[in-house]
Formats: structure tokens, sequence, C-alpha cells
């Protein structure tokens, strides 16, 4: 299963504004920011604001601003209220399903409770949750020296887990 880009640009819109929560953030900040089309984000904020989820003023001094605190929006929410079709087989639309195995197929039932487990991992994540960068996590960008470059990362190898180089082999 793999989420709709509208829904990855929505989440990156909502995660963009949770992190400037005193701040008006513009279409054209996000557009430049993510690489991505004003106008498929001008689609994206006017759902936003009509969910209720986004404050939108129009005009100088103008942008966006998140309506809810960012550990009020369900992750969950967001993918339900983003996506258009989770059926993962066909038997899922049964107005339109041609399978000949549905009479005796227990596979539904499996993709089903898979697709319940999906969304409650969801709903238990909320949009403060993702939000921030994190602290200290792999591949986080660290903050720059005052030379402008990346502090060096000391990095230990204990003596019981460095493996002697066989003959004819080198590591790197």
């Amino acid at each position: 299963m793999r989420l709709a880009e509208y829904t990855d640009y929505t989440l990156r819109v909502l995660m963009y504004c949770a992190t400037r929560p005193q701040q008006m953030v513009t279409i054209s900040e996000l557009a430049q920011t993510h690489g991505l089309s004003r106008n498929h984000l001008m689609k994206i904020v006017t759902d936003l604001g009509r969910q209720g989820v986004l404050q939108t003023t129009r005009g100088r001094g103008g942008g966006l601003q998140l309506l809810k605190d960012p550990a009020r929006i369900r992750v969950g929410d967001v993918v339900r209220a983003s996506e258009t079709d989770f059926r993962l087989v066909e038997c899922f639309a049964p107005d339109s399903n041609l399978c000949t195995l549905s009479g005796s197929c227990r596979l539904k039932r499996v993709f089903d409770a898979a697709l319940r487990a999906y969304f409650k991992e969801l709903d238990g994540v909320t949009l403060a949750d993702i939000a921030g960068p994190p602290i200290s996590a792999p591949g986080a960008r660290r903050a720059l020296s005052p030379k402008g470059r990346h502090p060096a990362k000391a990095v230990t190898v204990s003596a019981s887990l460095r493996q002697p180089a066989r003959k004819g082999t080198s590591h790197a």
C-alpha cells in the first residue's frame, strides 16, 4: 500500500506549519522548501482550511497557520481525509466485486484486520509527535561549528568487536 502524493504533501504542509506555530507560512515558502507546485499546494491548503485544520489569510502579511494544537491532530485522521481509496483488494467494494472466490475466501478478513491495525497505529500518532526534528537521531542535521563545518563525530570500536583482517583481504 502506498500513500498518494496528495497525502504525503498534506502531511508535509502540516508538519512545516507545526514547527512554526507563531509564524504565518506562505504557499511560496512551502513550494520553495519542498520543491512542490504552488497550484498543488493551493488545493491542499484549501482542503485543510475547509476541514478546519488550517487558518488561511489572504493578502499582504497573509499566509496559513494551524488552527488546532498539533497534539490534537491525529495522523490517521489526516490520512483518512486525504486518501480516496482504501480498498486493498477487489472484494472490499461490494458494488464492483467480481471475484469468484468471495464466498469462501478468508483473505479479505486478513487484509481487513491489517488495515484496521494500520489505522490503529496511525491514530496513536499526532502531528506533534512527527513535526519536530528528531533529537540525536541518525542522519539528523547537526549544528554547524563556528567555522561552518559539522563537528567531528568520534567513533570508538570495542577491541572485542574488531576482527583481524584475513590475508589477501582488506577492510575499508
